[in-house]
C-alpha cells in the first residue's frame, strides 16, 4: 500500500465522506438524543403532577425569588425560597361559598352582611370576616389559609416579577383604587392571571394569610418552607384591594392586620398541600 494510499483511507470515511464530516454528524446526534430524553424527563416529571382540585390551581414545588429591592423595607432582603408543591384556590372565596359553611355550621355570619345576603354579589369576595372566620372557613372546607411564601409564590411565579401577569398595571388586569368603588365578581380579570392560573391575586379584596406579620421576618426566615414568626399581635395581609393605590397592588408588599378585626376590604383565599 503506497503512502497516498494511506493517507486517502485516514481522511475518508464510510461511504466516501470525510471523517472529520462524520464527527460533525454523530455530534449533532448526540444533542439531538440528549435534548431528546431531557424533554421526556421532563415531560415526565410535569405530567406526574397530581391533578388540581376543583377550584384549586397547583403551584409545583422549587425556588422562588421573594420580597422586592424596590419596595419598603419589610419586602427586604430579597431572598430565595423553596417551597414544597401546593395547591391555592384559583379565585378569593365569595359570598355563596362562604354561605354555605355558615348554613353547615362550621363559621360565623360576616360581621356586616349588607353584600353577605345580597343576590348580586353572591359570586363576589366575602368581605367583613375576620382572620379566625377566614381560617374556620378552610379548615371546614378540608383546607387551611395559605402561608405567606406561598401566596407570594403562587402570584408572581418564579422570577421576581412586580404583577402576576408581569409589569404594568392597569383595570384590564387588576381591580384598585382607580378602577371602581366596590368589589367585582371573582375571575373577572382573567388577563391578570398568575404564571400559575390564579386570579384576582392583586386587587379586589386584600387577603388573609397564615403567618403573623413582623417587619424584619425576612432577615431570618428559613430558606425552605417558612412558617412565619411564631407569634405577634397582627396577621399578615397581601395582594391589595379595591379600596388600594397603585403602591400597594404589588405582589411583593405585605402589611399587618389585626386578626379580630373585619374590614370591608379584606377577603381570604384557601390553600392545601399536594399529598
Amino acid at each position: 500500500m503506497t503512502d497516498s494510499t494511506s493517507e486517502t483511507l485516514e481522511e475518508v470515511g464510510r461511504g466516501g465522506l470525510p471523517l472529520w464530516v462524520w464527527g460533525g454528524i454523530a455530534l449533532v446526534a448526540a444533542l439531538v438524543i440528549g435534548g431528546a430524553i431531557f424533554l421526556a424527563v421532563r415531560g415526565d416529571k410535569l405530567a406526574s403532577l397530581p391533578p388540581s382540585p376543583p377550584g384549586m390551581v397547583c403551584v409545583p414545588a422549587g425556588e422562588f425569588i421573594m420580597g422586592s429591592d424596590e419596595g419598603a423595607s419589610d419586602e427586604q432582603p430579597v431572598h430565595t425560597v423553596y417551597l414544597d408543591a401546593f395547591y391555592i384556590d384559583q379565585t378569593e372565596v365569595t359570598n355563596a361559598q362562604y354561605q354555605k359553611c355558615v348554613q353547615a355550621g362550621g363559621c360565623d355570619p360576616p360581621v356586616k352582611t349588607t353584600f353577605y345576603d345580597h343576590a348580586d354579589y353572591a359570586q363576589r369576595p366575602v368581605v367583613y370576616v375576620s382572620w379566625s372566620d377566614a381560617d374556620a372557613y378552610c379548615r371546614w372546607a378540608g383546607k387551611r389559609l395559605p402561608t405567606e411564601a406561598e401566596w407570594e409564590k403562587a402570584a408572581r411565579g418564579t422570577d421576581g416579577r412586580t404583577y402576576p401577569w408581569g409589569e404594568g398595571l392597569d383595570c384590564d388586569h387588576a381591580h384598585y383604587a382607580e378602577c371602581g368603588a366596590s368589589t367585582v365578581l371573582v375571575g373577572s380579570k382573567p388577563k391578570g392571571a398568575s404564571p400559575y392560573g390564579a386570579l384576582d391575586m392583586v386587587g379586589n379584596v386584600w387577603e388573609w394569610v397564615a403567618d403573623w406579620y413582623a417587619p424584619g421576618y425576612y432577615s431570618q426566615s428559613p430558606g425552605r418552607n417558612p412558617p412565619g414568626p411564631d407569634s405577634g399581635t397582627a396577621r399578615v395581609l397581601r395582594g391589595g384591594s379595591w379600596h388600594s393605590n397603585q403602591r400597594f397592588a404589588r405582589c411583593a408588599y405585605r402589611v399587618g392586620g389585626n386578626p379580630r378585626y373585619w374590614y370591608f376590604y379584606v377577603g381570604f383565599r384557601c390553600a392545601r398541600g399536594s399529598k
